[in-house]
């Protein structure tokens, strides 16, 4: 059963009765603002169209995820356990440190949401790893539900089962699971979500919240700012803090390291279990891609994994030192997308192919030496959507980015964008795709 042909079916359909569908979608748009699934206070942007995600897609998940895991583990070790090979990585000295200190649970990367461009299995690349504070289980979960009761879906459930990646109850029991591998005595830890209030996705936390409560859990949401370290615990107030589940970014922990040292204190005395652990640092800076096809990372990598390197992880580069890097980047504008090393939600990402010649040369010369990556430029596959635009249908073609979570090492669910421009992300023009499981009946 192929996506495509399912895809062309739900058009189809939607063609059939182009006024009933509308008046649905109206509604729809309704229920969306009326929901949490909000992004700096504005309704996530959508689409009456799902993203079907077919039985073969998800064993190419899993299959791709795995991969990644096994390459990620091999590296991660070797960071912690080979001080030249770290000195590749350049990360400052709190985060070697904080990254060497066991978690307490034996997995590196306990949350990851690994983005990639694909078509199959033999057509897929990837775009970047996200494995600090991974975000946007709300968006897919929430938009997802409520497509699911459109009269759309509720047609094509008269000749497919319907399904989607429930994203918060399962997260609830990985990180349980891993917290008792930490501590297997208390069966009943006091959990915090913990990021810096300005930068918090809240509605987001706030259903993570209501899981772990369901659970019977006692959770909170607190700013690692107002933590204190006392008595060998972490506090909010008097509330202990047994398990946390980390939303903070790595590189805002390092930019505000001075405000929060009862954390960081805390965090280097294994004073809670921390999921996911500073340790996860190592494949999310985007530098990760570029050891990748280093030839002494190559030498601990096996056959298998060396080839899915070389046809899935995109050639990138150091954009500093010598000027035959900067003349080899200039020459080949269309080739390449430059991006810093440890930013998030695309910040600071520019494509070639959006540029013209000067204001590429412009371009670099700002960022020449301060701390970007070069990176081989893939056109992301394409697929079509329906569009209503002023009460008018319309079939578009979109590109599209699939955010692959991982829970637990294992693949958990997705996350997809899609949009017309080179960079598809939250500050460009895009739309929010949920991820709808089709079976045969």
């Amino acid at each position: 059963m192929k996506e495509e042909k399912i895809n062309k079916e739900y058009i189809d359909l939607i063609q059939s009765d182009q006024d009933r569908y509308y008046k649905d979608y109206n509604l729809t748009v309704e229920k969306v603002k009326n929901s949490n699934a909000q992004y700096k206070g504005k309704p996530i942007p959508f689409l009456y169209h799902p993203m079907f995600i077919t039985e073969e897609n998800i064993d190419d998940f899993n299959k791709i995820g795995d991969m990644m895991i096994s390459i990620a583990n091999k590296v991660t070790d070797r960071y912690v356990n080979d001080g030249e090979f770290r000195k590749k990585f350049n990360f400052p000295r709190l985060i070697e440190e904080l990254i060497q200190i066991d978690n307490g649970y034996d997995i590196n990367v306990p949350m990851g949401r690994f983005d990639i461009f694909y078509k199959d299995y033999d057509n897929f690349m990837f775009c970047e790893l996200n494995t600090d504070g991974s975000s946007a289980m709300n968006e897919d979960n929430t938009i997802g539900k409520i497509l699911l009761e459109t009269e759309s879906l509720k047609e094509f459930k008269t000749k497919y089962r319907l399904g989607y990646f429930e994203l918060f109850d399962t997260w609830v029991d990985s990180s349980i699971e891993l917290y008792k591998k930490y501590d297997p005595k208390n069966l009943k830890p006091n959990v915090a979500i913990i990021d810096f209030e300005e930068s918090g996705t809240i509605k987001e936390f706030q259903e993570f919240q209501k899981a772990y409560v369901r659970k019977g859990y006692n959770c909170i949401i607190a700013d690692p700012r107002d933590l204190e370290y006392r008595d060998g615990k972490l506090y909010h107030d008097q509330y202990r803090i047994d398990l946390v589940y980390r939303r903070i970014v790595t590189f805002e922990l390092i930019e505000k390291s001075d405000e929060i040292h009862d954390f960081i204190e805390a965090y280097k005395n294994r004073a809670f279990c921390c999921i996911g652990s500073i340790k996860s640092q190592v494949i999310h800076n985007k530098i990760f891609f570029k050891i990748l096809h280093d030839e002494d990372t190559q030498e601990f990598l096996s056959g298998e994994e060396r080839e899915f390197i070389k046809k899935h992880i995109p050639v990138t580069g150091l954009f500093k030192g010598d000027k035959v890097v900067f003349d080899l980047v200039l020459s080949n504008k269309d080739k390449y997308i430059l991006k810093p090393l440890d930013l998030n939600a695309s910040q600071g990402v520019f494509a070639g192919k959006d540029l013209t010649f000067d204001e590429w040369r412009i371009k670099l010369e700002e960022i020449w030496n301060k701390d970007y990556l070069y990176q081989e430029y893939f056109e992301p596959f394409t697929r079509d959507f329906v569009v209503f635009e002023e009460g008018k249908l319309k079939i578009q073609e979109f590109k599209s980015i699939l955010g692959l979570f991982m829970y637990k090492e294992k693949f958990a669910g997705i996350y997809t964008r899609i949009g017309k421009n080179n960079v598809i992300s939250g500050i460009t023009d895009y739309f929010t795709l949920p991820n709808v499981i089709v079976k045969g009946r």
